[in-house]
């Protein structure tokens, strides 16, 4: 039994036609031709392309379209489809109580380890200092000044090197005594890891 290849072959043979002489009556490349005669089928374009070719050749070498066609169809290998041993079936998704103790952990030590990192961050860092009075180059008229401003709470604030209460709110205020000889206002705030942040205010004082 005759494959579509050998069939083509000694047809075009019979006809002493060479694979360049049925490319010009076929248009069909002669490499292609030379695919169809040797079976390679790996070379040659999809299957309804190849089916094309063989009825154009054997229209061309006189074989019966039928015949050529029907054995093409039993000659051409099926199509290798690949199979994935392990198929990707989805799963729909259940909420489980592992779950719910897996995330309920996860918030807890997500909660934790925040709150350790802000209050390590706020022990290596400087307390917050603000001074809203004196301000810069202030005109000072007798013998007090009122420093007040704000700070973090659990703070030490010195003005001057004098102590000064701070409330549960981090304000503090103070009235300062100063002579025509002071010329700045020094206010410090000192945390309790030993951390410092200092405003300096200049002031002139002028007798009344």
């Amino acid at each position: 039994m005759n494959t579509i290849g050998q069939i083509i072959k000694n047809a075009r043979v019979v006809k002493e036609y060479s694979l360049s002489r049925l490319e010009e009556i076929t248009k069909i490349k002669k490499g292609f031709i030379s695919s169809i005669e040797e079976e390679n089928w790996e070379e040659l374009p999809p299957f309804p392309t190849v089916l094309g070719f063989v009825k154009s050749i054997a229209g061309a070498l006189e074989v019966d379209e039928r015949t050529a066609v029907a054995t093409l169809k039993r000659d051409y290998p099926p199509k290798k489809l690949r199979i994935n041993p392990k198929p990707d079936v989805s799963r729909k998704f259940v909420w489980s109580p592992k779950l719910t103790f897996i995330i309920g952990v996860g918030l807890v030590f997500t909660v934790i380890f925040g709150y350790l990192a802000f209050q390590y961050t706020r022990f290596i860092s400087p307390p917050a200092l603000s001074v809203d009075s004196p301000v810069e180059d202030q005109i000072v008229s007798g013998n007090n000044v009122l420093v007040f401003g704000n700070t973090d709470v659990d703070v030490k604030i010195t003005v001057n090197n004098q102590p000064v209460l701070v409330d549960n709110d981090g304000k503090f205020s103070v009235s300062m005594e100063v002579v025509p000889d002071t010329k700045e206002i020094v206010i410090q705030a000192v945390s309790r890891s030993g951390k410092m942040n200092e405003v300096r205010r200049k002031i002139l004082v002028t007798s009344n």
